[in-house]
Formats: structure tokens, sequence, C-alpha cells
């Protein structure tokens, strides 16, 4: 059959390229187009347009990229038209995917939904859009089916699919005292600092974050680099500071690191299953900002906390990511022997709520049973 993904950011090609593995093991003769990155195309995926095009942070980014959105969607809908999928697998990104939904289902394409964009957290109202035009809704955090349920539509938990990505790279992981020599060569502990994978993101969270590489000359310090970004940025924002930079080496970076300074987002949740003590920083366009914290209904922004519903992991959020707050943490997070060893059992309590691995294969097992069965349902009437 064929199948056509849309991912709008690194995190949603990094399970795009999962999802096709598995689902090439339960339909073998599986073609795949997708809007998506360097992972779904090592799977052999045809990659129609890359996600560093389509990744717009903050309400008035988006407004202010209007016009390329636009154009983007109109885009995108030629290409499905073009590749004539039996289904369309829409991964997070909602903005762009729940619109592009509502399309589909009038096309009379069968719609799937895997990573539930965050409608507990804001806008709840789009439940009636995934409800109307969603065939099946497949979620990754434990209370999104209870939610989903609520409003009388049955969503499929499937467990995290991080659980299968972090699987999947221990597999094959080098030995990690040689990762250790390698980041650090001279002995010292790591600290690993990861600023986002979005242009507006790094500019915003890796300038305070290597002011630390200054504060603990103790510690070596190594920049997590995004392969959708050109290296010449972190040329300019990590000239003068002692730093190393990896690029596309996240989980290889929180194998060996001893404490992590992260951006909200997906990195957050990886440097938490890796067992990471870390500080979740978050700092956006000061009207994206204001506009969030009216309508945002959660009372935590970082993943690990959200899951654990409290606080496991220190947030912070705006005005108060700034380097003496951000100093405060880190120093207690190196330090602090009993602070580190509170944050390690949360971490390790967290790992037990996901499950284990299996989100991958289980989703494509869902979605080729209960294609096949739409199919057989139309040939037997």
């Amino acid at each position: 059959m064929r199948y056509f993904i849309i991912a709008g950011e690194a995190s949603g090609d990094l399970h795009g390229a999962n999802l096709v593995r598995a689902l090439r093991l339960e339909d073998p003769g599986a073609v795949v187009h997708a809007w998506g990155g360097e992972g779904m195309q090592k799977e052999g995926v045809e990659i129609r347009k890359h996600y560093r095009e389509l990744a717009f942070m903050g309400f008035a980014e988006v407004l202010m990229n209007l016009r390329t959105i636009l154009k983007n969607f109109h885009r995108c809908k030629q290409d499905i038209l073009d590749f004539r999928p039996d289904a369309v697998v829409l991964i997070d990104y909602p903005g762009f995917n729940l619109r592009m939904a509502a399309w589909l289902s009038r096309q009379g394409i069968p719609v799937y939904y895997y990573i539930s964009p965050q409608i507990w957290a804001w806008k709840q109202s789009r439940v009636h859009k995934i409800k109307r035009y969603v065939n099946r809704m497949f979620v990754i955090l434990p209370f999104e089916a209870a939610f989903y349920r609520k409003y009388f539509f049955e969503a499929d938990f499937v467990g995290h699919p991080l659980l299968d990505a972090i699987a999947r790279h221990r597999e094959c992981q080098a030995d990690p005292a040689a990762l250790q020599r390698e980041f650090s060569p001279d002995g010292r502990p790591v600290v690993a600092l990861l600023p986002g994978s979005r242009l507006q993101e790094v500019r915003a969270m890796l300038p305070t974050m290597l002011e630390m590489s200054l504060r603990f000359p103790a510690y070596r310090f190594v920049v997590g680099e995004a392969a959708s970004l050109p290296p010449g940025l972190y040329d300019q924002l990590c000239q003068g500071y002692p730093v190393q930079r990896v690029r596309s080496r996240t989980y290889e970076l929180l194998s060996v690191a001893y404490a992590a300074a992260v951006t909200s987002g997906t990195a957050s949740l990886e440097a938490a299953l890796y067992k990471v003590p870390e500080v979740i920083c978050y700092k956006a366009g000061y009207f994206s900002y204001q506009i969030a914290r009216r309508i945002v209904k959660v009372r935590f922004i970082g993943l690990a906390n959200l899951i654990m519903d409290r606080g496991i992991l220190l947030e912070l959020i705006q005005s108060d990511f700034n380097p003496t707050l951000l100093e405060q943490e880190m120093e207690r997070l190196l330090h602090d022997d009993a602070y580190r060893k509170g944050i390690l059992d949360d971490l390790e309590e967290l790992r037990e709520r996901l499950g284990g691995p299996g989100a991958s294969a289980r989703t494509a097992q869902l979605i080729v049973e209960h294609l096949r069965g739409m199919k057989e349902g139309v040939h037997g009437a």
C-alpha cells in the first residue's frame, strides 16, 4: 500500500522513521512519500519537502510567515494528489496537520494521526475536528487516552516512541568508555547544552546556556547542534566560549552526560529517559509568550513534569531563564548529591510509567489492520 507521512519537525521525522521501519514489517510492499527529513530519508522514503522549511515557532512568527505557510499547504495537497496514497499519517504539527486532516477527509483519504496535538493543554475545541476528520488517533502519553474518552472518542495508547528510538540507538551504540573519551578527552564530566532545533529557539536559548561554560570550568560543556540548522549559526553564537560541539549526535551526547540544560520539547524528555538530571528552559518572543500564558491550561511545560504530574525537574521560563538562576540550578545538579539522587529516582519512575519500547510496532500494526479492514469492507460491499 501507499502511505504519505507529514512531519513538520525534527522529532516528528525521528518518529516517522521508526514508524516507516515498522510499517514495512507489517506491509512489505509499502511505498512511502513524506514531508520530513533525514531520518525518514535514510529509511528509503521520498522526501517531498524538508521540515526545516516548515518550522515556525510562536504565535507572532506564524503570523509573519502566514503566506509561506499557505503556500506550503497548497504544495502539500498537490503532492498528495499526485502520489494518490491509500492513507496519510499525520505526526503532531497540529496547526498544519489538523487543517490537512479536514481536506483529506473531504477527499475520502483515510487519516491516521500519530502523536496527538497537545489539545489537553490548549485549544481543547480541536477535539471535535479530530473526531470528525481522523480515522484513528494513536497517543503516546498515558493520560491522553482518558482525555479523549471524555469526549467519546477512543484513542489508542501505544506507548512513547522515544523508547523505541533510544532502544534502537543503544543496540548500535559505540563503547560507552570510548564515547566518554571522545566527548571529554581530559576526563571532565560532560554537561550537555541542547538549545532546540528551530532557528528562533537556538538564538533565544543558546547564549544564556553558553554562559555556564565560563562559570563551571571543571566540567566540559558540549553543544548539541541540530542538523536542520546551518553550522555558521553555531560558529557565531559559540565564538569565545570554551565548548565542544557535536552535530546530530544527541543520543550519544546524552549517554555520557552528567547533567544538561535543555530547551523544552522532545529533547527534554529524551534527556529524562537517559536519566540525565537537567534543567528545562524556555524563552519565546514577548507577544508569543503573553498570548501563550493566557491560553495554555497546564501547570508545566516539560513533558517529564506533565507525565509525572509534579515538578520533578526545574523549569526556567521566560524572564526566569537568565544566567543567575540557571547557574544556581546547575550548581545543584552538579554538586548536590541528595538533590541528584531524588531526580534520578523520579526519572526511573518516569520510565516505568511510559512502559517499554514497541510504540512504532503497535502503531504500524493498528494502521495496517485498520486500513486492510476498510479495503475489505469496500470490496465486500
